[in-house]
């Protein structure tokens, strides 16, 4: 298992397998709901200034990503206060590489990577329907914070927010 920054010309195929991973969550939640999450997740957003797009490869193969965004960042497009921590956002693992700890090394290293810059936490935001990985976050450390949770569609389901002290 190899864990590096993405090159400009893996793009598309991240973004490709981003909503790939996701894709299984397109029957929890409604049409528009899903609409809006493939939007974002393949969208430029993670481009964002000062963002690091992550890769995990194995057998020099990308099977997993994850996008560190900066402190102090409109993560969410308006939807939240800017946070003075990183925000883990856009993990995804293909399928068929699950069980195999990517996730698990794709997280570590982003902890890893904002414990070198000095930052005292790091977060995330999940979507509520994300079972598995709301238990890998909780697994990790990460703590809930529903006083940074938000309603993106007003749909009533919430994206949940979460924190690590590292």
């Amino acid at each position: 298992m190899k864990i590096r920054d993405a090159k400009q010309d893996e793009l598309d195929f991240i973004r490709e397998q981003r909503v790939a991973a996701y894709f299984e969550h397109s029957r929890e939640i409604p049409a528009a709901h899903w609409q809006a999450l493939k939007e974002g997740i393949s969208s430029d957003a993670d481009r964002i200034q000062g963002s690091e797009l992550i890769v995990c490869e194995i057998n020099e193969k990308i099977v997993g990503s994850v996008v560190l965004f900066p402190a102090n960042t409109d993560a969410y497009n308006g939807q939240l206060e800017e946070l003075d921590y990183p925000e883990i956002r856009m993990l995804a693992v293909s399928p068929e590489a699950r069980g195999k700890g990517v996730a698990s090394a794709l997280i570590t290293e982003c902890i890893q990577r904002s414990q070198a810059k000095n930052h005292q936490f790091i977060g995330l935001h999940t979507g509520e329907f994300m079972k598995e990985a709301i238990q890998l976050y909780t697994k990790h450390g990460f703590e809930r914070l529903p006083q940074y949770d938000f309603e993106p569609a007003n749909d009533g389901i919430v994206v949940m927010a979460f924190r690590l002290s590292i």
